[in-house]
């Protein structure tokens, strides 16, 4: 008898709304070395990540809430959450 190796589905945590789902179905919002912040839909940018559901009212909440200063803490400017925003738009068509 040969047990199958079952594959671990990496489980991340939507900043925003605090639900749990694969790594895949969430949006990585990344903040590099040089302090940009950016949408990595490769899920592999280097810098500290942090994951939101890839819906744009999950984006718009963190916006109000200031959810991505928290995660990155730093001081994210509205153009930033504009660029995202649109960014995240595009994904979804």
């Amino acid at each position: 008898m040969t047990l199958k190796k079952v594959k671990k589905i990496p489980q991340r945590k939507c900043i925003v709304c605090q639900d749990r789902d694969s790594k895949k179905e969430l949006m990585r919002i990344v903040k590099n070395k040089e302090g940009e912040i950016f949408l990595d839909p490769s899920g592999r940018a280097n810098g500290r990540g942090a994951y939101i559901c890839k819906d744009s009212e999950c984006l718009k909440k963190a916006i109000k809430t200031k959810a991505l200063n928290r995660a990155f803490k730093v001081e994210v400017s509205d153009e930033v959450y504009e660029k995202l925003l649109a960014e995240l738009e595009s994904y979804d068509k």
